[in-house]
């Protein structure tokens, strides 16, 4: 940010600068800005701003208008602290130390809002560049609704930068003049600081529009003689009219700016000639009834122009500007313009909120701004954003604020929320944290229990009520009912639904899959897994499926069982009334033959005793009799069991020695050349082993052999040698 490149002023203008800080403030004060004088000046030394402007002498000048702006001692030595954080690391804690918190608090807004200036600097016109700018709008009012002395000694440190190139005749960046005129100059502009809108605007234009500017200042040189001559004889004109009425008043020429000038010219396409405030009177009255008196008097000497008279006192502008504006004709044919307020106006309309923001000192004698006045004054300063580019181009590309679009509250700590106008305390809730939300059961409005769909208002202190635990009520997300407002906390409570939804549909899933694995005997059976190979890039995904019927029992068990070949099924007779000679046909009344399928929960083979399951859509399941699954399904539905038995055809197969998979599972103790030994077993009766699983825990193991047979005979004679196996402690069919 600086470099050592610039010398800073003489030792012996120290006192003259003292004398200068403390203008209009208790002599008390002069100890205090000549040690903060040596202690900035001391830290700055020779270093320069990046604009090449030496650092003291930038933060003389930002005192200097802080002076101008009547801002009170704080804000004076926070201006010859601005770039203090570049040159202390503990500036923080220096300044709070030997200055007090108020002034350490002030110089670390500014802090602040100098690293939000780089990101304002954009080339006006594009929807980014407007977003960007939006955006840096939004901080500003949040930093001014802390400490409005921040914004102005930010305003002040601007204003010197530009008087720097205007005296070197130079600007080193155009973005801070576009900036300036762009952003800081609306601004003043909106806070009512006259004395720095126009110098603002002015010395931006200077930079922006060269040839236009010079070509302005040229006209208004050209005729300064004439007009100065016409001036002073309508001055005394004036002052000899009023002081017939009796009226005391003070009359005198007002300042031209070259960009009001121009900025007139162009958005009424007006020649130099017909803009009326070219010449130009003020008067300064003590009251109210004198500006009408004055006025009337002014329309009595010469002739009023139409359509040109504006009463900003009935109506004051957005910034509590308040003056009366009229133009009139004078004798040579000419316009001039004439504004009548109070000195009470004129100082506001010079200082703007810096001559009505109050400062009481507390306890402490630091000073703290009057938090009921800040907040009023906050509500009249939300518009000022609709002046920071040209209308036509802000319509074009966002919706320029309006003063009722937001509602500023404050919380119990006093930190100040924008919501939406017409915001309730849930929505206030959910601004601040989304679990507050959800546990806001009751709001208190300046002290006050209001009902949860009270809509807010600027200014109000909100206090949520909530419970330890809870979530929020359906009621909430009907319009009707008027709980909610912003769509902000509408998402999160349909979002806090769905997860509960979500979880109980997760609870039915995880609940049938473990149903299905104990079915299956796979209970140890790695759930993640089992995702994985139906699919699902997560367990909680599967969870969900399962729960919400998308993923069934059987494919649960293919998922988890090893695959099998393909055997050819037997045929299966499912009786409700036998026929002699039809043993190889299902026989149904009044139905032809049925289809059938072997329970893979079970795996009959003949000559296994059956029963028949009949499925809504895939015909008849046949289990085994002893088949857990099927006793327990047999209860719920015992309208829906049939019974079979093998067929001719079945009996068949079994002589030709066609193979059905069989499932066996056993527990051991673990040891070395357990599955070596019931491995043998298999071996010697020549059964085809076709699936393994085993797992051992806690000293124990777990197995699952499937095998292929013929019949019942193989696996009855395996399952009772493998019980004489050592270790075996159960062995059973699957």
């Amino acid at each position: 940010m600086v470099s050592v490149q610039h010398s800073v002023a003489n030792t012996d203008e120290d006192t003259s600068f003292e004398e200068l800080l403390a203008d209009g403030l208790p002599g008390t004060a002069r100890v205090e800005l000549a040690r903060a004088l040596a202690y900035a000046r001391e830290r700055y030394g020779n270093h320069c701003l990046s604009t090449g402007e030496g650092v003291w002498e930038h933060a003389l000048g930002m005192a200097l208008i802080a002076v101008s702006l009547k801002l009170d001692l704080n804000a004076r030595i926070a201006a010859l602290f601005f770039a203090l954080y570049e040159f202390d690391d503990k500036a923080e804690e220096h300044i709070e130390a030997d200055f007090g918190p108020m002034t350490a608090k002030l110089a670390e807004g500014m802090r602040r809002l100098n690293r939000l200036r780089m990101s304002s600097r954009t080339d006006a016109g594009t929807p980014a560049d407007l977003r960007a700018q939006t955006e840096i709008l939004r901080k500003m009012v949040l930093a001014l609704a802390e400490d409005i002395r921040v914004v102005l000694l930010r305003l002040a440190s601007r204003v010197q930068t530009l008087r720097h190139f205007a005296a070197t005749k130079q600007c080193s960046n155009l973005d801070i003049a576009r900036e300036s005129m762009d952003l800081y100059a609306p601004l003043a502009n909106r806070l009512g600081v006259w004395q720095l809108k126009w110098e603002l605007e002015d010395l931006s234009f200077r930079f922006l529009e060269p040839d236009t500017y010079k070509q302005v200042a040229r006209q208004l040189d050209e005729r300064r003689v004439e007009r100065e001559a016409f001036i002073a004889e309508s001055i005394e004109k004036l002052k000899q009219a009023i002081a017939a009425i009796d009226v005391k008043a003070e009359v005198y020429g007002r300042p031209k700016h070259i960009y009001s000038i121009w900025n007139k010219m162009r958005s009424k396409n007006l020649d130099f000639d017909q803009v009326y405030d070219v010449r130009a009177l003020r008067v300064l009255v003590d009251e109210v009834k004198d500006c009408y008196a004055v006025l009337s008097l002014v329309h009595e000497l010469w002739e009023p122009i139409q359509k040109e008279f504006d009463d900003y006192i009935l109506k004051p502008k957005g910034n509590n500007y308040q003056s009366l504006h009229t133009a009139v004709r004078a004798a040579d044919g000419r316009a001039m313009e004439v504004q009548i307020r109070t000195y009470d106006m004129h100082r506001h309309a010079e200082l703007g909120v810096a001559a009505h923001w109050r400062y009481k000192e507390g306890a402490s004698g630091d000073g703290a701004a009057n938090y009921n006045e800040k907040i009023a004054l906050l509500r009249q300063l939300l518009s000022w954003r609709d002046e920071v580019t040209d209308a036509s181009v802000w319509e074009e590309h966002t919706k320029a604020a309006a003063l009722d679009d937001t509602v500023y509250v404050v919380t119990p700590q006093g930190r100040v929320i924008d919501l939406v106008a017409g915001s309730t305390p849930i929505d206030f809730a959910y601004r601040l944290h989304t679990d507050l939300g959800h546990r806001c059961r009751g709001a208190k409005v300046d002290g006050q229990m209001v009902p949860l769909d009270t809509p807010l208002l600027s200014g109000q202190c909100v206090e949520v009520v909530t419970a330890k635990q809870g979530g929020p009520s359906r009621d909430w997300l009907n319009p009707q009912l008027g709980y909610l407002v912003t769509s902000h906390a509408r998402s999160k409570v349909r979002r806090w639904f769905v997860q509960q939804e979500e979880e109980e549909t997760a609870q039915q899933g995880r609940a049938i899959i473990v149903r299905e694995l104990q079915r299956a005997g796979m209970t140890q059976a790695n759930q993640e897994d089992l995702a994985g190979r139906l699919g699902f890039r997560d367990l909680h995904s599967l969870l969900l499926a399962v729960g919400r019927g998308d993923i069934s029992g059987r494919q649960i068990h293919n998922a988890v069982l090893p695959e099998l070949p393909s055997t050819p099924e037997p045929e299966l007779v499912v009786r409700e009334q036998r026929k002699p000679g039809n043993d190889d046909r299902v026989l149904v009344v009044g139905v032809g033959r049925l289809l059938t399928q072997l329970a893979r929960c079970c795996k009959p083979v003949p000559p296994d005793s059956i029963q028949g399951f009949v499925t809504r859509g895939r015909g008849v399941s046949i289990h085994r009799s002893d088949c857990t699954s099927f006793q327990h399904i047999a209860k719920q539905h015992p309208e829906r069991i049939v019974p079979a038995e093998w067929g001719t055809q079945a009996q068949q197969a079994k002589e030709r020695r066609e193979f059905f998979p069989v499932d066996i599972v056993l527990e051991a103790h673990d040891r070395s050349g357990l599955l070596r030994d019931i491995s043998d077993v298999f071996t010697r009766d020549k059964i085809n082993v076709i699936g393994v699983n085993t797992v051992s825990r806690s000293a124990r193991a777990y197995m699952r052999f499937t095998i292929e047979v013929s019949g019942s005979e193989p696996v009855q004679r395996a399952l009772q040698q493998i019980r004489e196996v050592q270790g075996v402690l159960l062995a059973e069919r699957g």
